[in-house]
């Protein structure tokens, strides 16, 4: 992954978001797959000028201007409660703390599972490590080939490189505050 290509994704990343749009969304208006957006925004491949033009056109913002637009890195000491940005959906919220996470090399998210709710079927995997620690209820976790279900005080740490899944269980909502570095966009 080259800097270029992941101070475009970076910049596409924001823009989208300030834009409103889902990568699906965004995704949909251009005429490109979800996969591009997705791959393009973590830094894994460096788009043709015409492929990032097409995608720009659905934000909408001319080439020049994506290229002039200023990336600040926010350096935010302290987050209200409520300035936590939420990026998760339906029963799952993820809480991540700071809006922009340009130039910082953590993550740290404050995570609600509610009951049975999960991360889905299709286990997640990207470049890095998570960890965390449950702060109420259950959840049973899937990394590669082990299971194991965690209670309050409970922690996890693993490369996110392996296969994993989360789940909510038994009869309440389930809290952990987790950390991934590098971030996963």
């Amino acid at each position: 992954m080259s800097d270029d290509s992941l101070a475009i994704g970076q910049r596409l990343r924001i823009l989208r978001e300030q834009a409103g749009l889902s990568q699906r969304a965004l995704a949909k208006k251009a005429d490109v797959t979800n996969s591009m957006v997705s791959q393009i925004e973590a830094g894994k491949i460096n788009p043709s000028v015409g492929a990032l033009k097409r995608i720009l056109d659905g934000l909408p913002i001319g080439l020049s201007d994506f290229f002039a637009f200023d990336i600040e890195p926010d350096r935010t000491v302290f987050f209200a409660a409520e300035e936590l940005k939420e990026i998760g959906k339906g029963p799952l919220s993820l809480k991540q703390v700071g809006n922009n996470l340009m130039g910082r090399s953590l993550q740290i998210l404050y995570e609600t599972y509610d009951v049975n709710a999960d991360t889905g079927r299709v286990l997640y995997e990207h470049d890095g490590e998570e960890g965390g620690i449950v702060i109420s209820g259950r959840i049973e976790i899937i990394v590669g080939d082990q299971r194991r279900i965690l209670g309050p005080g409970d922690a996890y740490l693993f490369d996110s490189r392996t296969p994993h899944r989360f789940r909510a269980v038994g009869g309440e909502k389930c809290v952990i505050v987790s950390a991934c570095t590098p971030p996963s966009f």
